[in-house]
């Protein structure tokens, strides 16, 4: 009997390694703080005065104030998605195959843009072309008068400048492996100049082309900061789920669970949608004759290169206003002649605690993805199985989920005993890592698919057991990819404002939290050092990242 127990024992034991406990807890805490919290809002979306009804979305699809807000979201995000794609594809293309100078300046500051909170972009061009901006002031003085910034057109506007790297990034990526031999082929057919490219080389990156499409789409339907500072009485989804959640006039999450259901079905059918079109659309070429970069006359050279970097340095705009602004001078809202640390020393006097949070939540957050991302990461591409493939589908699923979603849902779900975590730092920190998670996966896969198995078979056949081959090999071989990838998750982890705004409290305030907060109550010379510190924490990280990879361009 007992040599019978001990095979049993033994047999399990063979059968649940340490890689199979990694699987079983990456499930329950997936289930815990994602389904389940998702769950929730389902449900209470379709509950109304103790009973299962209808009424909510009967609500929203009967009243103007509650429809208008998905008609604006649609609007806004299919504009700014379009306009993205009108600068970020002469830029990929100009960048990739002409030889203009500055190369890789321009697309640092072409990362950095993509990088930077949204909202810190609306607040930038508020300065300059609010009501009271010193744009708007001068052109007054000259008798030209413009429209604000405020409304659908602002948010359009800011969007666009703010996303169109994802288009640039995905297209450029696409246009070094291309197989030059197909465009040789339409010319030698008479097919030259635009019409190749509109015929023959467009259509061939299509795919690419609508990946980026869908994540500029994404992030700005769910975008909350920039409608929230622009917006001037235009809702949009985000906000208006907020709204219905948090409200002086007393909130209803009933109403906010279905204006959160509504969001997260847009994003899905966007992403289904998006990947049934490139079902159709793709097509397959080999890389073996990528297109060389053409040097172009002095004159067309010139061209080029001003069109790139007027595309950028619109972009980067907001990104010198905040800077500059931050050393001015103030007297309450206004800013006055010279130059002054008076608005840094405030913030290091008003929010100190803010700045700390920020940075602990942020580097908290990313030790749990490090460690989540070298070990998820492993299951899914070397223990590959119907059970990890569902794993890695799981781990995905925040790519569409707003950050208002995300954080009603934990609310929801942790707002009462047993588990409260509503009001403390770890819900924060939670929200972080389930956002975040999925980009640090995506960087560990990538690097773990490009090593060699051979590498692991050849320490294991040394006598070194699998367990320790992976802690003392294959994860130091991971560690840069990963920490590259944990690196853009730490820097979109500071500058997180859609499920921070929900989800803080008091003693928990953030830095994007805190700037939204001194904008709302016009001390924009703090506003603009937060803001900044928030840049040089961008800006830091991104040396570091080109440090860590050994590359002249980063790809996010």
């Amino acid at each position: 009997m007992n040599t019978r127990t001990q095979a049993l024992r033994k047999s399990f034991s063979l059968r649940l390694d340490f890689w199979h406990y990694v699987i079983i807890a990456a499930f329950i805490l997936i289930g815990f703080f994602l389904i389940y919290p998702l769950f929730n809002i389902f449900v209470n979306s379709f509950w109304q005065d103790g009973k299962v009804s209808l009424e909510n979305y009967q609500e929203f699809f009967s009243y103007k104030y509650y429809y208008s807000a998905l008609i604006n979201s649609f609007i806004v995000s299919t504009s700014a998605t379009f306009f993205a794609c009108l600068l970020g594809i002469p830029v990929a293309y100009a960048m990739s195959r002409f030889n203009i100078p500055f190369k890789g300046v321009f697309h640092i500051l072409i990362i950095l843009t993509l990088l930077s909170p949204p909202f810190i972009g609306a607040y930038s061009w508020i300065l300059m072309l609010g009501n009271n901006g010193f744009i708007t002031n001068f052109l007054a003085s000259l008798g030209i008068k413009i429209p604000s910034i405020y409304g659908l057109h602002g948010m359009i506007w800011v969007f666009t400048l703010q996303f169109y790297p994802h288009i640039y990034l995905y297209v450029s990526g696409a246009l070094k492996t291309i197989d030059v031999s197909l465009e040789e082929a339409s010319a030698n057919l008479g097919v030259s100049g635009f019409d190749r490219i509109r015929k023959v080389t467009l259509p061939l990156i299509f795919p690419t082309i609508s990946t980026g499409a869908l994540m500029v789409f994404m992030a700005s339907f769910a975008d909350f900061g920039t409608p929230m500072l622009i917006g001037q009485g235009e809702k949009v989804l985000p906000i208006l789920a907020y709204d219905q959640f948090i409200s002086e006039m007393g909130s209803n999450p009933a109403m906010a669970s279905t204006l959160s259901m509504i969001l997260l079905a847009v994003t899905t059918s966007v992403l289904l949608f998006q990947r049934h079109i490139v079902n159709r659309k793709t097509y397959t070429m080999s890389s073996l004759r990528p297109p060389k970069v053409i040097k172009l006359s002095p004159v067309k050279r010139v061209l080029a290169t001003l069109m790139v970097m007027g595309v950028v340095t619109l972009s980067i705009i907001p990104q010198a206003t905040v800077i500059t602004t931050s050393f001015l001078k103030t007297n309450g809202p206004v800013f006055v002649g010279g130059f002054s640390l008076d608005s840094y020393r405030e913030v290091l006097y008003k929010v100190p605690k803010a700045i700390q949070n920020t940075f602990t939540y942020a580097s908290v957050a990313i030790v749990i993805m490090v460690i989540a991302g070298l070990l998820l990461s492993y299951v899914v591409v070397r223990r590959k199985s119907k059970i990890t493939s569902f794993l890695d589908a799981l781990i995905m699923i925040p790519y569409v989920i707003p950050g208002t979603v995300l954080g009603i849902s934990l609310i929801i779900a942790f707002n009462k005993p047993p588990i409260e975590l509503t009001g403390t730092w770890v819900i924060l920190v939670v929200a972080y890592v389930v956002r975040k998670l999925p980009y640090t996966m995506r960087s560990s896969t990538a690097i773990l698919h490009q090593m060699d198995q051979s590498v692991e078979e050849a320490s294991i056949s040394l006598g070194v057991p699998p367990m320790k081959t992976f802690f003392k090999t294959t994860a130091i071989l991971m560690i840069p990819g990963v920490l590259s990838g944990a690196i853009l998750s730490w820097v979109t982890t500071i500058n997180e404002l859609s499920s921070t705004i929900v989800l803080y409290y008091g003693a928990t305030a953030t830095i994007t939290v805190s700037i939204y907060s001194e904008v709302f109550t016009s001390n924009f010379g703090t506003a603009a050092a937060l803001a900044s510190m928030l840049s040089l924490a961008t800006i830091t990280s991104l040396i570091i990242i080109t440090i860590i990879s050994g590359k002249k361009e980063i790809s996010v």
